[in-house]
């Protein structure tokens, strides 16, 4: 299978599209009934994220829909110039925006339009994607399937990298006539340092809600014990964050996450019976990832924080490792000694310290 992003730029740790290139029980989504998860809604409206989130600040933004090989109708927002209207959009380079596990796209949009990454890069030239993936808010339609049933939600990261971003790769492709470029934030949650993660099924953005109003208990110092000590968030938007996040997710992703952070190996979902394994890889272990498969002349971006407690230094060197063979002028590495988890997406200060380097590097490859 042949990589169709132009450029891989990733904004901590691992994206969906690396583990497209390196490959392959039924649970519900994080929630109760039926594998429906239960979490209240958020701040955004049902007029979805162009409205809520673009629009607003000026910007032309479309909101589209892009059907997968398995049948899932993912949304996809598209901005495709600056607010000053600059260019045509057939000579830009497009841009997919991916986000990471328990949030949707309307994570790169918290900050304003001077400080988010989507509107700065309309503002730079790019034609910008934002795509969610699903099982979030916006993503929740199939061609067959409700929402509300088992099967909906069989599925884990083996399925986003195999089906979600190929989907949404193709179809910007399609639609420009270019190879994208790809940017993603960490989906992974500390792969090869966390002993053990369990999902429980509850309602957590009303826990969160009740905890956070509770005398004496400050969610903004709470989120470093999760993400590390951020250098660079604003009250404002944690607040915006916390209305809007966790999204929907399916159990068994999680439980996939926690099998890759229990052994340390990139490998396909265990169905844990061998029988099981066999019927579905056709071995009774699951397959392994191999990151050797990532082509070696791709254009790669790594950006990484010291204080980021879920993608820690530990982590990213044990994937630079895997990448010993990329091509040296292909590979870019910038650490930010200051920054954690959520500073590359609503840091104050992220056009100046990680945006502006972003943009370097597609214009680079683009040259």
């Amino acid at each position: 299978m042949s990589l169709l992003a132009n450029t891989l730029c990733l904004l901590l740790f691992f994206s969906s599209s690396v583990l497209r290139v390196a490959q392959g029980s039924s649970r519900g989504s994080l929630g109760r009934k039926n594998g429906a998860t239960t979490f209240p809604p958020s701040l955004l409206g049902d007029d979805g994220i162009c409205a809520s989130s673009v629009v607003i600040h000026g910007y032309k933004c479309q909101e589209l829909q892009v059907t997968t090989a398995d049948g899932y109708i993912l949304s996809v927002q598209r901005i495709p110039e600056g607010r000053s209207g600059n260019g045509n959009n057939q000579t830009k380079q497009p841009v997919i925006l991916q986000h990471g596990i328990l949030v949707d796209g309307a994570q790169w949009l918290l900050n304003g339009p001077e400080q988010n990454l989507p509107l700065i890069l309309a503002d730079n030239g790019f034609d910008v994607w934002i795509s969610n993936t699903r099982g979030t808010r916006f993503s929740r339609r199939h061609t067959s399937l409700d929402p509300s049933s088992k099967a909906y939600w069989d599925w884990s990261w083996d399925e986003l990298a195999s089906y979600d971003v190929p989907a949404v790769v193709e179809y910007v492709s399609s639609q420009t006539g270019q190879k994208p470029h790809y940017v993603g934030h960490s989906l992974f949650i500390r792969i090869f340092g966390i002993s053990e993660f369990v999902p429980k099924g509850i309602p957590v953005q009303a826990f969160l809600k009740l905890v956070c109003t509770h005398p004496g208990v400050d969610c903004y110092d709470l989120l470093p014990v999760i993400t590390g000590k951020n250098c660079c968030l604003n009250s404002s938007t944690i607040e915006l964050l916390l209305k809007n996040a966790p999204q929907s997710t399916a159990s068994k992703n999680l439980v996939h996450l926690a099998q890759t952070i229990r052994s340390g190996v990139l490998a396909k979902y265990n169905y844990v019976r061998p029988d099981y394994n066999f019927m579905h890889y056709g071995e009774a272990s699951p397959p392994v990832y191999n990151l050797s498969n990532i082509p070696h002349d791709l254009p790669l971006f790594l950006s990484y924080g010291a204080r980021d407690a879920l993608s820690d230094v530990v982590d990213v060197q044990t994937l630079l490792d895997s990448l010993k063979s990329h091509d040296a002028d292909k590979l870019s590495v910038h650490f930010i000694k200051d920054y954690a988890h959520l500073d590359f997406v609503m840091g104050v200060n992220a056009k100046d310290v990680v945006y502006n380097a972003v943009i370097s590097f597609f214009n680079r490859q683009f040259n």
